[in-house]
């Protein structure tokens, strides 16, 4: 193996592996990157045996091919640090990968190729198109409200719907939901669905750019790839029953608010600064265009903010953790939102007035 690269193409293609490499491996290879070289480019490998991801990169010099894994950060750490637009040589000596510059000389240990585990890919899956714009705003508008080490391990990533022209995310933590759907240009013939990990939708979520380059999704029973732009991200799915978001969402006769995103959040933060620090509650009473917050805590300390809003039902007198409220809140780009109640003691539902494609889901604090 013996080629010349860019400083930019190699270290563009290694930030892509990173996020996959752990830190602390109990298989050393697994902090390794394999590296795969033949006439026109270096792919580049990593995994974590749960997901895995390559990428591939234009050489500059071709001299021979070949395959070894090398150190992941530290090989990154290396080429990063080199100025700009350098020409950096790769060659194998042995056992070890030389790294040569103008001005210097470097060489890292490797391990053999034939030892990097290799990812099972499914064969039957079901297949779409998406732009990466869209993908992004379905993964950002759903997975903060993600379960985190949930010993219900299926709340513990997003739940992801392909069915006909639409796919839906959906994501819980059993204290609130968060739910996306957006449309596809082409039917898909059966319905397909699984829950991805949180680890790998993040790093799926940062592989998709904010443009219209299309993305590649292929969802099977037990894994799911996502390709773009000459790199492709594999992970296995996670074992188990997703809830029955759809009997989560209320429905039926509800009280509706109407109130500037903004005002509503900078009114939370301020009260909330005066909330119980375990529980970081926040009271809300509505009645006819009446919106009063409220918080204290048990140093006595309170504080109350009446925010200006239309609102037509019956009197409300409940309470939410304003870190879930706060969170949906940043999360929406109107500059109103609506918010259905149900009663003083059931969840609440958020929407977008311009959007019938975002629904979030809040349980209430008890008073």
């Amino acid at each position: 193996m013996d080629f010349y690269i860019s400083k930019e193409e190699v270290v563009k293609s290694l930030n892509l592996t990173l996020g996959v490499v752990e830190k602390r491996q109990t298989l050393p290879i697994l902090s390794n990157v394999l590296f795969e070289v033949d006439e026109s480019s270096l792919k580049l490998t990593a995994t974590d045996l749960e997901s895995e991801i390559s990428t591939t990169s234009t050489i500059s010099n071709y001299k021979s091919g070949g395959k070894t894994t090398a150190p992941a950060r530290k090989l990154s750490d290396l080429c990063r640090l080199l100025p700009d637009m350098t020409e950096i040589h790769f060659f194998l000596d042995g056992e070890n990968l030389k790294i040569e510059t103008e001005s210097g000389k470097y060489n890292l240990s490797t391990l053999p190729s034939e030892d990097f585990p290799v990812f099972e890919i499914e064969e039957t899956q079901s297949q779409i198109n998406i732009s990466s714009q869209n993908l992004k705003t379905l993964i950002s508008k759903t997975a903060f409200a993600m379960g985190n080490q949930d010993w219900r391990h299926y709340l513990n990533g997003l739940f992801l719907l392909i069915d006909d022209k639409t796919i839906t995310t959906v994501a819980t933590d059993a204290h609130r939901l968060a739910l996306a759907t957006s449309s596809l240009n082409e039917a898909v013939s059966d319905s397909t669905n699984g829950i991805v990990p949180r680890k790998s939708i993040n790093e799926i979520g940062k592989l998709v750019g904010d443009g219209s380059e299309n993305v590649v999704i292929k969802l099977g029973q037990t894994s799911i790839a996502a390709n773009v732009s000459g790199t492709t991200f594999v992970s296995k799915l996670i074992e188990g029953k997703f809830p029955d978001y759809e009997q989560v969402i209320p429905s039926g006769e509800s009280s509706l608010l109407v109130v500037d995103r903004k005002n509503f959040s900078d009114s939370l933060s301020r009260v909330s600064v005066l909330s119980s620090e375990k529980y970081k509650g926040v009271r809300i009473l509505t009645k006819e265009n009446s919106l009063n917050i409220s918080a204290n805590n048990p140093e006595k300390e309170q504080g109350e903010e009446n925010v200006v809003c239309e609102y037509k039902g019956e009197e409300i007198d409940i309470a939410f953790n304003v870190n879930y409220l706060q969170e949906i809140l940043s999360t929406l780009d109107s500059e109103k939102i609506e918010i259905n109640f149900f009663g003083s003691e059931k969840s609440c539902l958020i929407t977008d007035p311009n959007s019938e494609n975002l629904k979030y889901v809040v349980m209430p604090l008890l008073i």
